[in-house]
């Protein structure tokens, strides 16, 4: 007689397991060193990229990453053109993704340009240009203090100025409410946009297409952080959370993510002594998030919110930036930029899928003329802010 018992449990784990050890074993073939299925005659490439540039008391350190597919070895290091003495910490021989720190002795001057080149044993040569020298920039209490400046300005007061619109918000009838919804996801679609222009940029600037096919890394990212919000949308919807409440702390959670990429941003800007580009950075994040209060405040505009919970969703959009501008300042990756940047870009999409679904629920037709014309002109609201600021 027949038995209708499956496969014992060993086999069951052989028949997933042998596929996933084959396509392994595949990837090694296609990938390692060697001939594998290289075309003859192909000639490989270095590339390498200089993350960071550090002006310390009578030297320049310069933070070099392997981007490329192939080990490299570092042979020297130039500034302006003119060869330097120099060290590699850890060591000059870099494999795939490896970092060292290029330490070049140097009596450089506050305020002036340079280029920094490194070149490589076979005599390609990768530079990065400095508009101005600036000290590098140390977690002192100054440094500290002028951190939690820019949270304030930046972040965390333009967001409650913003949100001191509740109040209008909630008299408006309903027609008029619908366009400030509307509005308020008029100025998330921007900005969801916008962010992963900059992430998109991040990678190409930095060469990171090469090295972890930047432009994937960017769609991943914002792909899982999507349905990570969704699921946390879920959560606190099982929770008991109101909606109105539920879709502010999105919000809130969406614009601090894409605060946190602008503060990298900043911080970076301001170590490479960019001081102009992070005093416009830092002008344009502040009105930025003055409107982005604003898509905070219309959800809960007619719920029962006290001062101490929009204290929390003001510092829960605008406090980021300040850890995201003591990390661009002291530790910049642009690897991280871009993954963050990236990720701020899908959770601000999953909040307007969010507030597109309570708006339908409270029975506003997406399609109608006051939702038609605040989306718009909450884009184009934002646009202008970006080109005047």
């Amino acid at each position: 007689m027949a038995s209708d018992a499956g496969p014992r449990p060993a086999v069951r784990a052989a028949q997933a397991l042998v596929p996933l050890a084959l396509a392994a074993a595949l990837a090694v073939y296609v990938l390692a060193p060697g001939p594998g299925l290289e075309p003859p005659g192909l000639v490989v490439l270095p590339e390498i990229t200089i993350e960071q540039v550090e002006f310390a008391d009578g030297e320049i350190r310069a933070s070099v990453r392997n981007t490329g597919h192939v080990d490299v070895s570092i042979a020297q290091a130039d500034v302006n053109d003119r060869i330097q003495p120099s060290a590699a910490e850890p060591g000059s021989r870099l494999g795939r993704l490896a970092q060292a720190t290029v330490r070049i002795p140097y009596e450089w001057n506050a305020g002036e340009p340079y280029e920094i080149g490194i070149t490589l044993d076979d005599g390609t040569r990768f530079a990065r240009a400095v508009e101005a020298a600036v000290p590098a920039i140390t977690a002192d209490a100054q440094t500290l203090s002028y951190l939690v400046a820019v949270g304030a300005c930046v972040g965390v007061v333009p967001v409650a100025i913003g949100l001191a619109w509740r109040p209008a918000i909630a008299r408006l009838r309903s027609g008029a409410r619908a366009a400030v919804l509307a509005f308020a996801m008029g100025l998330l679609a921007f900005v969801a946009a916008d962010t992963m222009r900059e992430s998109l940029e991040v990678s190409a600037e930095w060469g990171l297409d090469s090295a972890y096919n930047g432009t994937l890394m960017a769609v991943t990212a914002a792909a899982l952080v999507f349905l990570a919000m969704q699921w946390a949308s879920a959560a606190m919807r099982r929770a008991g959370a109101q909606a109105p409440v539920a879709i502010a702390v999105l919000v809130a959670a969406g614009i601090g993510m894409h605060n946190l990429g602008e503060g990298l941003a900043i911080g970076a800007a301001a170590a490479l002594g960019q001081a102009a580009f992070a005093s416009t950075l830092v002008v344009g994040l502040a009105l930025h998030n003055v409107t982005e209060g604003l898509a905070i405040a219309a959800p809960v505009a007619r719920s029962r919110v006290g001062l101490a919970g929009l204290a929390g969703l003001a510092a829960l959009a605008g406090l980021p930036v300040m850890a995201g501008t003591a990390a661009g300042a002291l530790a910049f990756s642009p690897a991280a930029a871009a993954v963050l940047l990236a990720a701020a870009a899908g959770a601000v999409v999953q909040v307007i899928a969010s507030m597109a679904s309570w708006m339908r629920s409270e029975g506003i037709s997406l399609s109608g003329a006051p939702v038609l014309a605040g989306a718009g002109a909450g884009m184009a609201t934002l646009y202008a802010v970006s080109v005047l600021a």
